[in-house]
């Protein structure tokens, strides 16, 4: 494993020991190429209570491309919408050990316009 994906999942082991120390619910960010994908977990991650992705079929019908800002902010709309139907307005941001920059900013902003709070 390269150093840099090892300091990635450092930071990430932190963020969550503390979110589950606090008994939050967690905003997951997980980014790769081609897709962003977010979900509402459990403080301990157990179970997912909300999920959206740019690689579902109608993200996907609407986007040209899922890997870019304009994708993760509809993302961050999508899980703020399913976010506030399940009774949920209040997370821990888990960027997963990513810098807060670009794709990962974008989802975070567009998720608080939503009306999430973290």
């Amino acid at each position: 494993m390269k150093d840099k994906t090892r300091a990635r999942l450092r930071r990430a082991r932190a963020t969550r020991l503390k979110i589950r120390e606090l008994g939050a619910l967690r905003l997951t960010v997980h980014r790769t190429n081609f897709h962003i994908y977010a979900q509402i977990t459990t403080a301990r991650g157990d179970r997912v209570l909300a999920s959206a992705s740019s690689a579902e079929k109608d993200m996907r019908a609407q986007l040209a491309n899922g890997g870019n800002r304009k994708a993760a902010e509809a993302v961050g709309r999508r899980i703020a919408e399913k976010a506030r139907a399940a009774g949920i307005e209040r997370v821990a941001f888990d960027r997963a050990g990513y810098r807060y920059h670009g794709r990962v900013k974008a989802l975070a902003e567009a998720a608080r316009a939503g009306g999430l709070k973290f």
